[in-house]
């Protein structure tokens, strides 16, 4: 069983310091790798799928959380506001208010929707110590957010593709989800008081999920709207979300969104929130336990490392480190200074290609190739290698290789 607590700092990922904070880790070299990675696979679906992204401060008038519903439903979670003159601002909970503010900040017709604004945004909740753990509860997170403003009829089909994102980014990270829930309100006056509200919305996401196996569960909705979470299993059996779909009918109210209809009348927006990953910080926890640390080729610290035998060969290995490199992908020697081959072979036990370059394969410009799950491939050119690795880590998925 991996505990990504333990293995985070062991594999260098992360690490904490007590002047810096609980709940406030910071990134090490190969750690930051894995999130840059992360976050870039991110954009890019999104950018496939016809999102735009943009960027918001993680500030805001105690205001503007007033009107959103923060400040009266989610305070206890939120950090004190922080005078400025006559004004007070907050360390914003959410990213959905600053991305209602820049809907209102243009004039939008039916022909335009949905938008799609996405947004790797940082926010802030004041967690209590208790609860904080490695990466998994955090008070600075990192979250993968988006928001798609839509026609009232186009609200199921985008939340649905929406579970369409979530389920290839799941397939390309080699995790998998436990179950879906739907999460209701229910045990306390937490939420909006709005019965309508809490049936339309809760009918729209039942619409999403026809043909798709989950449980209802009361008391877990978000105090604006029903959700779909996407619930993860960790290594010791503990259940979290990790992605969300929600489709909310508050904050276009609050915020007193529209858009023109065809018919030249304003009409009031759908507010479809969703998370592919969630935030950053668990979903890397996640993949740490999920993989032990072998995470797939694309998206590994370090995806080649090449072994020269003896010193005669440490120029040609570097050689092909630079081609690497030159394409794109991560990769080191580890030369027979840093130990026996078989030490070495062992030390990166994680790293997904390994290229031995003996005598034998100097003379012939080739490597010997040993995959991490145990593999050899056998002697190929270093030009075929990196080829064949580039594919792969293009691709994306979790397959090492594929036979020619």
């Amino acid at each position: 069983m991996h505990d990504h607590r333990r293995l985070g700092r062991d594999l260098g990922l992360f690490d904490t310091d007590p002047l810096m904070g609980a709940g406030l880790p910071y990134w090490l070299p190969d750690g930051a790798i894995v999130r840059h990675t992360l976050e870039e696979y991110v954009r890019e679906a999104e950018r496939r799928a016809g999102y735009r992204h943009v960027y918001s401060p993680v500030l805001g008038k105690r205001e503007l959380y007033e009107i959103s519903g923060h400040w009266n439903h989610y305070r206890d979670d939120m950090f004190p506001p922080m005078r400025l003159g006559a004004e007070q601002v907050v360390l914003r909970p959410s990213l959905c208010p600053h991305h209602a503010l820049i809907y209102r900040s243009r004039s939008h017709s039916y022909r335009e929707l949905p938008l799609r604004l996405a947004e790797l945004g940082d926010m802030y909740r004041s967690e209590l110590s208790g609860v904080l753990g490695g990466l998994t509860r955090v008070r600075a997170i990192r979250l993968n957010d988006a928001h798609i403003f839509c026609t009232p009829e186009q609200a199921v089909d985008e939340a649905r593709a929406a579970l369409g994102l979530i389920r290839r980014a799941y397939a390309d990270l080699g995790i998998r989800a436990a179950r879906y829930r739907l999460s209701l309100p229910g045990g306390g006056g937490k939420y909006v008081a709005d019965p309508a509200l809490w049936q339309r919305a809760t009918a729209l996401l039942r619409e999403v999920l026809e043909g798709v196996p989950y449980e209802a569960a009361e008391g877990e909705a978000a105090f604006y709207g029903p959700k779909i979470d996407v619930q993860v299993v960790d290594a010791a059996g503990r259940e979290a979300t990790l992605s969300t779909v929600q489709i909310d009918l508050h904050q276009p109210e609050r915020f007193d969104l529209h858009y023109i209809g065809a018919d030249g009348a304003k009409h009031r927006p759908v507010m479809v929130h969703r998370s592919i990953i969630g935030s950053v910080e668990r979903a890397v926890a996640h993949l740490i336990e999920e993989h032990g640390g072998a995470f797939p080729a694309w998206l590994a610290p370090v995806q080649l490392v090449v072994l020269p035998v003896g010193e005669a060969q440490e120029e040609r290995a570097q050689d092909l480190v630079r081609q690497a490199v030159g394409r794109g992908l991560r990769a080191e020697v580890a030369g027979p200074r840093e130990g026996t081959l078989g030490a070495r072979i062992r030390a990166a036990r994680l790293v997904p290609y390994q290229a031995v370059i003996g005598e034998r394969e100097a003379r012939g410009d080739l490597v010997a190739v040993r995959l991490r799950d145990g593999r050899r491939v056998g002697a190929v050119s270093g030009a075929e290698l990196l080829r064949r690795i580039g594919e792969r880590v293009g691709e994306r998925g979790t397959e090492l290789w594929r036979s020619a």
